[in-house]
């Protein structure tokens, strides 16, 4: 169960540092789909990932604070499950294109990763 939670832990990293970027530095690009935020929210958004990101790997590999890491997931799954549901609200189409689908499944991975860290193999 740990060498999953840390395999998850790494590639949501991964997903989140890459889409925080994106919604902090692409704007242009955000502002053609079909959810209409402001750039300030998408720039709190792509900040809350990057910092999340950073937060599901460092503390848990440092030991110190191990406590932040499913912190940090929760937030993550609750930041994107909401995202999702904002997406929902243009499309509910199940297809690999749509990024309702895409959020759901980050935001259940990283549902899991908090209760995983902080229920069945704690990092304390």
């Amino acid at each position: 169960m740990n060498i999953l939670l840390w395999v998850l832990q790494a590639v949501l990293a991964l997903l989140y540092l890459s889409g925080g970027a994106y919604k902090v530095f692409s704007f242009d690009e955000l502002a053609k789909q079909m959810v209409a935020l402001p750039r300030a929210g998408w720039s709190v958004l792509g900040v809350v990932e990057i910092v999340g990101a950073l937060l599901l790997i460092v503390p848990a590999a440092t030991k110190w604070m191990p406590g932040l890491t499913p912190l940090a997931a929760a937030v993550l799954a609750l930041e994107t499950l909401a995202l999702a549901a904002l997406y929902a609200r243009y499309s509910l189409e199940l297809a690999a294109t749509n990024p309702m689908v895409w959020a759901l499944v980050m935001g259940l991975l990283a549902a899991f990763v908090a209760y995983g860290r902080y229920a069945l193999r704690p990092l304390v």
